[in-house]
């Protein structure tokens, strides 16, 4: 009988111990990496990307080398309105985390803004100033607003850790911004994003251009409460009333994660703006959906028919607007087959701008893997192969030309939005547009897609570069826009908490 030596036992045990090491080493060492401090500045997050244009003043910093001190230059809180313009459009919108009843009557727990949810449309004509005072009542973990698709100054963006911190209860701020393009845009807490959109706090935002009498403004803000879809608060259709002859514009707004279709029976429609934005010579449509991307704003334009009958617009599902005079008899009908496609819609414009010669190019490539995110394991989104927070600062000058290549292997659709600029899309998958100039804010990538946008860096600060599937940017779907000259002295974490995701 042959018997083990006692060290032999102790080479096994060894080189046992030194193969766990092997493989549990590494893994420790990512985990520890992906720690994020309690507090830090998302100015020293990952690594900077010039896009080949010049480098500017910012030097490394902690995390990882990419955009520098917040020392010198110009803060976020002094990009602001004219602070000697008196307002021309005042608010006060209380928030509050309560019970309470939507339009169409169910009870629902959640947050709301002034007592309700969606909160109050906010209009203004195009050219006015227009100042809102938040008060946090009793949202916990406070709150801020951030304006979907208005090109605001940098201070007023309400992203809490990077523009602001967020307003705890019993505390107050005050956002003021000329609303200088006419369009259709929204309102939305931007602390704690995922949870707080969802749970009510958001609404519309309209800016009129002077002289649109005779056109009948309808406003249809999508929603999910408790996966239950409702328009301006409401399960059912909303009814509208609309003499025959009249022009209607019916301004569809997605303030959910993934795209929603849009299209209409009854009567032929228009597409008349996107993300805020006119089309350029816009032809009448029969028998197409409109695909509105999350955070995505569409008009649809309707003559209503001479002989009174209704109109209908779907949105999503079933429950839409329906437009009428005598009757509101306008039952569902199945979405179109044919989806219109922005890339080829509307006459061709000049732009201001030769996007074929920029000063920065960048790549925004959105990927997934495993690894770790904060210590937690996990199979989570990349940018540019990396994970959060080691992700690309985009750097750029004022007044720069910027072209943007995002391209999605990730598997899932993301759609990206952009604080504080518009983009106008040059390529889809390497076809060039050929219709009206498509102008974004809020762009749908879809499964293997690619774009390529170009716009002008002419709204300095630090602007976040996400994806509006608020969730994805909570799982680290999440960049930056940065301003040579701009810094901000707001923390994500800190003493005020701030989770602009």
């Amino acid at each position: 009988m042959r018997r083990n030596r006692p060290g032999r036992g102790r080479v096994r045990t060894a080189v046992a111990c030194a193969a766990t090491a092997a493989v549990l080493g590494p893994l420790v060492w990512l985990w520890q990496d992906s720690l994020l401090p309690s507090a830090y500045s998302v100015m020293d997050m990952g690594y900077a990307d010039y896009g080949g244009g010049p480098q500017g003043s910012h030097g490394a910093h902690a995390m990882g080398g990419a955009s520098g001190t917040h020392h010198g230059g110009r803060d976020v809180t002094e990009l602001v309105a004219d602070t000697d313009r008196p307002a021309d459009v005042t608010m006060t919108v209380v928030a509050r985390k309560q019970r309470f009843r939507l339009a169409s009557g169910r009870a629902f727990d959640g947050y709301t803004l002034n007592g309700q949810s969606p909160g109050p449309v906010i209009k203004a004509v195009q050219g006015q100033l227009v100042q809102v005072r938040l008060v946090n009542e009793s949202v916990p973990g406070g709150i801020t607003l951030h304006w979907h698709g208005v090109d605001v100054p940098n201070a007023a963006d309400g992203v809490a850790g990077v523009t602001q911190d967020a307003v705890g209860i019993g505390k107050e701020f005050t956002y003021r911004f000329v609303a200088d393009r006419a369009g259709t845009f929204w309102y939305h807490s931007h602390q704690m994003s995922h949870e707080q959109v969802r749970g009510g706090l958001l609404g519309a935002l309209v800016v009129s251009p002077a002289g649109t009498a005779g056109v009948k403004d309808v406003v249809a803000l999508v929603h999910l409460y408790g996966g239950i879809r409702t328009v301006n608060g409401r399960e059912g259709d909303v009814r509208v009333k609309a003499a025959p002859g009249t022009r209607a514009r019916v301004r569809v707004v997605n303030t959910e994660y993934g795209v929603m279709p849009a299209w209409v029976s009854g009567a032929p429609y228009r597409l008349v703006a996107v993300d805020g934005t006119e089309v350029n010579g816009p032809a009448p449509v029969r028998d197409q959906a409109v695909a509105v991307a999350a955070g995505g704003r569409a008009d649809l334009e309707v003559t209503m028919p001479a002989g009174g009958s209704p109109v209908r617009i779907h949105l999503g599902g079933p429950a839409g607007v329906v437009l009428g005079s005598t009757s509101y008899d306008a039952p569902p009908v199945p979405r179109p087959a044919a989806t219109l496609d922005p890339l080829t819609y509307g006459t061709r414009a000049p732009l201001a701008f030769d996007p074929a010669k920029p000063d920065r190019r960048f790549e925004y490539a959105v990927g997934r893997r495993p690894g770790f995110l904060d210590g937690v394991p996990g199979v989570w989104w990349t940018i540019n192969g990396h994970l959060y927070p080691d992700v690309p600062m985009f750097h750029v000058t004022e007044g720069d030309v910027v072209r943007m290549r995002i391209s999605n292997d990730s598997g899932e659709a993301h759609p990206m939005h952009l604080h504080g600029h518009h983009a106008v899309v040059l390529t889809r998958d390497g076809v060039a547009a050929t219709g009206s100039p498509w102008w974004v804010d809020s762009l749908e990538v879809g499964i293997g897609q690619t774009y390529e946008i170009a716009f002008v860096a002419d709204n300095p600060g630090v602007w976040m570069d996400h994806c509006h599937n608020l969730p994805h940017a909570s799982e680290g779907l999440t960049a930056h826009l940065m301003y040579e000259g701009v810094t901000t002295r707001f923390t994500v974490g800190g003493s005020a908490d701030n989770k602009p995701e």
